[in-house]
């Protein structure tokens, strides 16, 4: 008989937490970047599928907090702590942030990629959480999944094919 792993699909501006075993997983990477994190002693892991680096620019209504770095990152850090993960053992792993279009201009408004990246570096560091491993930048999308076991980060693209982090 064929075992079936469960796995734990994460949309874009979502997050969610794994315990134990399984994968978690998100696909279309493009400048949004998906940001893990794991305790490898409790094996406990989180992923949030960030699509912009501040909520600052939210407008008026329900805050997605799953949709900027500055949100996503400390509320999978607490999900994690609440579920036995320990910030001493913590670390994390990410991938996307592309440069989906080329633009003539340098404005910094149409770095959406680059920028999630730095704020969500920003987030981890200000939690005092390593980032241990990361693919980022280029001009083309990803699919991750983070497999709750190992905390081994899989890293799919058509262009560049399968890593490992």
């Amino acid at each position: 008989m064929i075992d079936q792993q469960r796995i734990i699909k994460v949309g874009m501006a979502e997050l969610d937490v794994i315990e134990k075993e399984g994968l978690i997983r998100t696909t279309g990477l493009g400048s949004c970047v998906g940001v893990t994190l794991y305790d490898p002693y409790v094996k406990v892991g989180a992923l949030a599928h960030v699509m912009l680096p501040s909520s600052d620019i939210a407008r008026d209504g329900v805050l997605n907090i799953a949709k900027y770095a500055d949100t996503a990152v400390p509320t999978i850090y607490q999900k994690v702590i609440a579920l036995g993960a320990s910030p001493k053992r913590l670390v994390a792993k990410m991938a996307g942030g592309s440069q989906m279009f080329s633009f003539a201009g340098k404005g910094d408004a149409l770095r959406i990629g680059p920028r999630n990246v730095e704020s969500c570096k920003l987030k981890l560091e200000e939690l005092g959480v390593p980032l241990i491993g990361e693919d980022t930048g280029g001009n083309y999308g990803r699919t991750i999944e983070m497999d709750c076991e190992t905390g081994i980060l899989f890293i799919r693209s058509v262009q560049m094919g399968k890593k490992e982090l």
